[in-house]
């Protein structure tokens, strides 16, 4: 489980404006994640992340050519951390850990983090509904996702939600049966709870299978259709079993927009791999109930002459925390909440990034080990090609 211990800046050298030469030739022209400490022990450190470390710092650090608003540090600062990464995963996350510590109350601003796009399904309303947010709390609600954007989510919402008759109304539920309703319990799509159309118990089992669709990804759906197909099929009422057969390939069709990375975020435990900053090394980022853990690294170049080989490493690590975290077991503060969140938004944004650097796996029953060293070998295999 996520430790909140943050990745180390290993490297680090003084600044002195008078030796300014040997100070920029001795940093790599790099991808990596620095923090520029000042004189003044008040004086917060800049932070920053770069595709070329040397560049980057001569633009802050070198002596400007001529007066000019570009910020220039070099009068101030006194030594620089920094941290070579391998790919805008590893980035992001040393970023966000980095920023967090710096400025635990403004860094979702200084970084232009937002919580990603969720469905919840709030159980603990007395007529529940499904709908998008970005506020994650443990609140007892299903949270599906994340998806790319708002309006992701809210298509596949009202995508799924023509095969089910739970709500989607904001008003206050009074079972007032001169209410005259809205257009869906018009329309035959809402129980209409609002005018006393179902009983409590009818609204609650039509609840339970929108949170089973939710929680399987759709297969309950495409599952309790299937059968009615086949029940309809072997009592010869050939009728209905085509037209059920017609809305198995609507459920299919829109479980084919559904992405991947969108599940029940309690269950969303992956491993993320990309390439690491040293050569012929891997990076594996575990997701465990949408936490990331601090990655662990492959070195390829090294594993040749160990013993064991590179699945039973990979089992070494992942295995200790098997058992997946239990959020109800755990914090369930706001802040917990918020930094989950933050793990979303970071997962998110590299997966629905283009392109997308590195591979992700998903835990389902087990974790794929014999996976994961596929996906390695694809990975090192493209970082080792030339580029075109």
């Amino acid at each position: 489980m996520y430790s909140g211990l943050v990745l180390e800046l290993e490297c680090g050298q003084d600044f002195d404006p008078a030796r300014d030469a040997d100070f920029f030739a001795a940093l790599p022209p790099r991808p990596a994640v620095f923090r520029l400490e000042m004189h003044s022990p008040e004086a917060r450190p800049y932070l920053g992340r770069t595709a070329d470390l040397r560049r980057r710092l001569k633009t802050l650090l070198a002596t400007p050519e001529a007066p000019s608003k570009r910020l220039n540090l070099r009068e101030i600062a006194a030594r620089v951390r920094y941290r070579l990464t391998g790919s805008p995963f590893e980035q992001s996350l040393t970023i966000y850990q980095l920023a967090v510590a710096a400025f635990p109350h403004r860094y979702r601003e200084w970084m232009r983090l937002r919580p990603p796009a969720m469905l919840k399904l709030k159980l603990a309303s007395a007529y529940p509904r499904c709908y998008v947010t970005r506020r994650l709390r443990f609140d007892g609600a299903t949270y599906f996702g994340p998806f790319p954007s708002g309006r992701a989510a809210d298509s596949f919402l009202n995508q799924f939600l023509n095969f089910y008759k739970i709500r989607r109304c904001q008003i206050r539920i009074r079972r007032d049966p001169t209410f005259p309703g809205c257009i869906y319990s018009e329309m035959k799509m809402c129980l209409a709870p609002c005018f006393a159309g179902c009983s409590d118990e009818e609204y609650t089992v039509e609840v339970s299978r929108v949170a089973a669709f939710l929680g399987s990804c759709g297969a309950s759906l495409a599952t309790e259709l299937a059968k009615e197909r086949d029940a309809a099929s072997a009592a010869l009422d050939f009728e209905r079993s085509a037209g059920l057969h017609k809305k198995i390939e609507k459920v299919s069709g829109v479980l084919r927009s559904l992405p991947d990375l969108a599940r029940n975020v309690e269950e969303l435990s992956a491993v993320v791999l990309a390439p690491a900053a040293a050569e012929r090394t891997i990076a594996v980022f575990a997701v465990r109930s949408g936490m990331l853990d601090n990655p662990f690294f492959l070195p390829f170049g090294e594993l040749a002459s160990e013993p064991r080989s590179v699945e039973a490493i990979v089992r070494e690590h992942l295995e200790p925390e098997i058992a997946l975290p239990d959020h109800a077991a755990e914090d369930r503060s706001a802040s917990a909440a918020d930094r989950l969140a933050d793990h979303l938004a970071l997962l998110a944004g590299w997966y629905y990034s283009k392109p997308r650097i590195g591979e992700i796996l998903f835990f389902e029953r087990g974790w794929p080990y014999r996976r994961i060293v596929r996906a390695c070998s694809r990975i090192l295999t493209a970082a080792s090609a030339p580029n075109p």
